[in-house]
């Protein structure tokens, strides 16, 4: 019963004693592969370069170019370097065969020859070889692919992008015009208080849009930015623009209450992202927090970096709703049909390009922890 070969493996097979080959020969040829045969090493560089063997079995001590010269050639050569080459040799000295593996040899075989054995060998480096040939199909496939998912990735960035732009514009017009209209009404004596009512609807519809449109550009250059411009930030700063400046209205509609520490450590970002990170904190503290809200910072340094944080009043958040809280899409309470769930993605992308980590810390009835750690070099 013959070999499970590799269909029409074949073999280039060296030996300048005829003895030792016609033997071999025939077994091969029993156990179905087709077998070539030179008699000296010029003859087998010459073979294997035209009909490129699948394995050389090849004799180590032959006259004129020996094997070890044989072998240095073929794997020299980029046609000839990856057939695996099996030394036949009489020689047990553990030198000569060092310099066989050096030279790219696959494996020895020591005379006499046993052909179970010389069969279990092939066998075993014509599946390698073939294991290999198949990884680096796949590689190159999985290289092809990766870049043609690159190229798509480019272009579908580059249409989301332009896609938001071109909303933020005429949006932004709308949003102007809504507030003309609003203060317009607010003067009118008399005005049904259902109209103006629809115009604050439009109003804060338009807002929302234009918070997506935002955070969606935000989210893409965060995740397009490669060489970040890292600086000792200015935190207890950063903090103040985000409530006097960007959400002024919202803590004085709620009235909440806002303390902050004695001290900023300093530590090392970008400001105009970590203002984000602030501006969604700050926002959630007021949505989510009680009544009114009362926020309170802090920030102290551990081993890891400095440790920014930010205590809410509110009902807290079970342990199961604090593993779904960075997930994009996902609301802090699904009760609340503020918000579209991007924020917290968004701290979480910003933090950890800037080589920190965030995380929170709850538990229901007793508020809830939000924090960041960054860097201090």
């Amino acid at each position: 019963m013959k070999t499970n070969t590799p269909p029409k493996a074949t073999l280039l097979l060296v030996d300048d004693i005829p003895a030792n080959v016609s033997v071999l020969f025939d077994f091969l040829i029993e156990e179905g592969f087709r077998v070539l045969v030179s008699r000296d090493g010029k003859q087998a560089i010459q073979t294997a370069n035209t009909i490129l063997p699948n394995l050389i079995l090849l004799d180590v001590m032959m006259p004129g170019i020996d094997g070890f010269e044989v072998c240095q050639q073929l794997k020299s050569q980029e046609e000839t370097q990856d057939i695996p080459i099996i030394f036949m040799t009489a020689l047990t000295d553990v030198v000569d065969k060092v310099r066989g593996f050096r030279l790219g040899a696959a494996d020895y075989i020591t005379k006499p020859i046993q052909q179970e054995e010389v069969l279990a060998r092939i066998m075993t480096h014509l599946r390698l070889c073939n294991l290999q040939k198949e990884l680096q199909e796949s590689v190159f496939e999985l290289q092809v692919q990766k870049s043609e998912l690159e190229k798509r990735n480019q272009e579908l960035d580059a249409f989301s992008r332009t896609v938001a732009h071109d909303l933020k514009n005429p949006l932004t017009g709308i949003i102007g015009l809504t507030d003309s209209v609003a203060s317009s009404c607010s003067a009118i004596d008399g005005i049904n208080p259902k109209v103006l009512e629809r115009v604050h609807v439009v109003q804060q519809a338009g807002q929302k849009m234009l918070t997506i449109i935002e955070e969606l550009l935000l989210l893409a250059g965060v995740s397009k930015q490669r060489d970040i411009p890292l600086e000792p930030l200015d935190m207890k700063n950063i903090v103040e623009q985000i409530i006097y400046n960007r959400l002024s209205y919202m803590i004085e509609n709620v009235q909440a209450k806002i303390l902050f520490p004695e001290t900023w450590p300093v530590a090392v970002g970008y400001a105009p992202w970590i203002e984000e990170v602030w501006a969604n904190y700050i926002s959630n503290g007021i949505k989510y927090g009680g009544k009114p809200p009362i926020l309170q910072f802090g920030a102290q340094v551990e081993e890891s970096g400095v440790r920014f944080w930010l205590k809410d009043n509110g009902m807290g958040i079970s342990s199961e709703s604090q593993k779904r809280l960075f997930t994009p899409f996902t609301r802090l309470h699904e009760e609340h049909a503020e918000g579209h769930g991007l924020g917290l993605s968004i701290v979480q992308q910003i933090v950890e390009k800037l080589n920190g980590k965030v995380g929170v810390e709850s538990e229901l009835d007793t508020g809830s922890l939000f924090y960041f750690i960054l860097p201090t070099s």
